[in-house]
């Protein structure tokens, strides 16, 4: 059985981070990944495809605005489930991992606001005994509120 105020966390919403995405910061990620889909780097190519322009590659959602926090995937309300989930005797973690679902591109020029969300927190009873897991669902929403991206990450506590 979760504790109370563990349960009391789903739901809850963490600051949103805004997010820039810069045409040059696209490229040094394209190159940093080893990504040379012309996309992301040439500018005519890209103008002259469906999408009429320079798009990031899945999974860049550009450079936080100012650094109040790490970033949307390391934000305070995965912090204070990571505290709870301690104080609860969970104090071991493990990352069990990160989804995402890219709904539409993102563009250079786009600002986006990511928004964190506990969407479950749930249990497992395993042989070396119960485990329990969050979901933290990030929705990466761009300037003109169209939904981008979500992003999905579990923890596990032990």
């Amino acid at each position: 059985m979760i504790p109370e105020e563990l349960n009391k966390l789903i739901g809850k919403t963490g600051d949103t981070a805004i997010m820039e995405v810069e045409k040059g910061a696209i490229k040094k990620y394209a190159d940093a990944i080893d990504d040379d889909n012309l996309l992301y780097w040439d500018d005519e190519y890209a103008r002259n495809s469906r999408y009429g322009s320079i798009i990031a590659p899945p999974g860049f959602f550009g450079w936080p605005c100012f650094w109040g926090e790490a970033g949307p995937t390391f934000s305070g309300l995965l912090d204070e489930v990571v505290k709870a989930m301690a104080k609860a005797g969970f104090g071991r973690v493990l990352d069990g991992g990160m989804e995402y679902e890219f709904l539409i591109p993102v563009r250079a020029g786009d600002t986006l606001a990511a928004t964190p969300r506990v969407v479950n927190i749930f249990e497992r009873e395993t042989k070396g005994g119960k485990m329990l897991f969050s979901v933290i669902e990030t929705s990466y929403l761009n300037q003109n509120g169209s939904l981008a991206a979500r992003g999905r990450q579990t923890i596990i506590y032990r």
